[in-house]
């Protein structure tokens, strides 16, 4: 424990400064969406007491926008909107709305109509009756839900990372990419901070929020002002070539950085975003340039080009199963049974089974059925009961499918009952639940096993990355003394990082290779 606390500091310490910045991101992100939410929040509030019969309605639609998945929301935003701080805000603003709607509503509904009554008959009119009566004793009610929408913002707030907007979700989504506990930490120890500082000081100012009142109203417009000036700007801006990464790629070491040392590239923009995201951003033409995986079926389907890796930088990303020893030993029989999938599988068969779901609509079974009946194997059986054998698999549409085959070939092919979990959020947290036994075996890529999982010195990098038998032979060495873990034989496909382009881009620009890319980034 003294030794990881030790590791965390100096995390901590080293990248003090990005840190320092990802922080002042994430408040000015929440500040700028909590201001516009409160004031636009009031307003609806308010104007819901007067309007009583509209209450429902607006309320709740209101709280239908709670039930949108964050990621959601923001790939729906994203045609319309853009990437960066303009949806984030959007999205920040809309999921803020509900408790202070709601709460002012209700703390000024709740106020004793005989009070109100007596203020009316000493000839107040209905303005000061709201402003001198209403709001003073409601203020306790209202401010709660200020506090509950800060605190919440400041956690969805996190996601907004995935769209380029910045803020400590970076280093969060880093972290679980890549299995990397203080990198994660660095991420969420200031967001939890940040969230309890905001309410702890917007609980000192409840204390004294009737001799503050003006003073915030005029600072809050004043904020909405500014925002909305760096919100246009923002729109208005006209940014230049700009390329769309995950945050596992920015952090790997066979990633960008990397990738601009082996080809010397010249600086140029870059922004980070969820990997399903960045196919959207480059469709829709928010982005110029995005990594991937090169047997993603939106390749095909969003008319996209590989970029050659003509220096040979990125390394073999071999599918295999991954299991534990201790279900290989409790059932054998699972081995045999998955070599038939060894070697059967081409870069192009992965492509076009992940075309069928991501573009076709079909869904991962039935890709996976129709493949394996074209193999001469059987796909008829679908085991019902306990579970003997759990299978797990990250969340993309290639793991969708390989978890699929390999159910289908255990069920058919064994008496063992199979469960499926999917859609397991990244490296780091299929690993984890496969060694503590939440799962027995999921599939994955001999670079991820190498690099990310394994993490060898330099020198071993160096010496073997490009060979995809040595990285196997290591993967499975290690993976077998350090975690009791084995990797069966890999089903044939490679599925490695590759850069890619608009192909109508690619071809106007005449970039056919990483060197070629370089050549246009040194020249425009």
């Amino acid at each position: 424990m003294g030794e990881f606390l030790g590791s965390l500091w100096g995390f901590f310490v080293s990248h003090r400064q990005e840190i320092a910045t990802q922080t002042l991101e994430h408040l000015g992100l929440t500040l700028v969406a909590l201001t516009l939410a409160t004031l636009v929040g009031l307003v609806i509030g308010i104007g819901l007491t007067r309007y009583r019969q509209m209450s429902g309605n607006v309320i709740g639609i209101v709280s239908a926008i709670q039930t949108i998945p964050s990621i959601a929301l923001l790939g729906f935003l994203l045609p319309v909107l853009g990437i960066g701080v303009v949806p984030a805000i959007v999205a920040l603003f809309l999921y803020a709305l509900l408790p202070i709607v709601q709460n002012t509503f209700t703390g000024i509904d709740g106020v004793n109509p005989t009070v109100k009554e007596a203020a009316k008959g000493l000839g107040m009119p209905d303005g000061q009756v709201l402003f001198k009566i209403e709001l003073p004793l409601a203020v306790p009610v209202i401010f709660a839900g200020i506090r509950t929408a800060t605190v919440t913002t400041v956690g969805v707030a996190t996601l907004c990372a995935l769209v380029a907007a910045g803020g400590l979700g970076e280093f969060i989504f880093r972290g679980i990419s890549l299995n990397n506990p203080e990198m994660l930490l660095a991420g969420a120890i200031p967001a939890a901070g940040l969230a309890l500082l905001l309410d702890f000081l917007l609980g000192k100012l409840q204390h004294n929020i009737q001799t503050l009142f003006k003073p915030i109203l005029i600072g809050a417009l004043g904020l909405v002002v500014l925002s909305g000036w760096f919100v246009m700007s923002v729109v208005f801006s006209s940014p230049g070539f700009t390329a769309g990464f995950p945050a596992e790629f920015v952090e790997r070491a066979d990633g960008y950085r990397g990738l601009v040392t082996r080809y010397n590239l010249p600086a140029f923009d870059t922004v980070e975003l969820e990997s399903g995201l960045a196919f959207q951003a480059l469709k829709e033409k928010k982005v110029d340039l995005i990594s991937g995986d090169s047997t993603d079926g939106r390749i095909q389907a969003y008319d996209l080009v590989i970029l050659k890796d003509d220096q040979n930088y990125f390394p073999p990303y071999y599918a295999a199963p991954l299991i534990r020893n201790q279900t290989l030993r409790k059932y054998p029989e699972i081995q045999p049974i998955l070599a038939k999938l060894v070697g059967k599988i081409s870069d192009q068969e992965m492509a076009d089974l992940n075309y069928q779901v991501d573009q076709l609509q079909q869904s991962p079974n039935q890709v996976a059925q129709t493949f394996l009946t074209q193999l001469g194997l059987k796909t008829s059986t679908a085991r019902q009961g306990k579970p003997d054998i759990l299978i797990g698999g990250k969340k993309f549409t290639e793991q969708y499918i390989l978890a699929e085959l390999i159910t289908i070939l255990i069920e058919n092919y064994t008496g063992l009952n199979v469960e499926s979990k999917t859609g397991l959020g990244g490296t780091k947290i299929a690993f984890e639940a496969l060694i503590k036994g939440e799962i027995d075996l999921y599939p994955e890529y001999t670079g991820t096993g190498f690099l990310v999982i394994l993490k060898p010195d330099e020198k071993t990098q160096k010496a073997i990355i490009s060979d995809k038998d040595q990285v196997l032979d290591y993967v499975r060495q290690q993976s077998n003394k350090i975690y009791d873990l084995s990797w069966l034989e890999p089903f044939g496909f490679n599925n490695t990082y590759a850069l890619m382009m608009r192909k109508e881009d690619a071809e106007r620009l005449n970039i056919s290779s990483i060197t070629d890319l370089k050549r246009y980034l040194e020249n425009r």
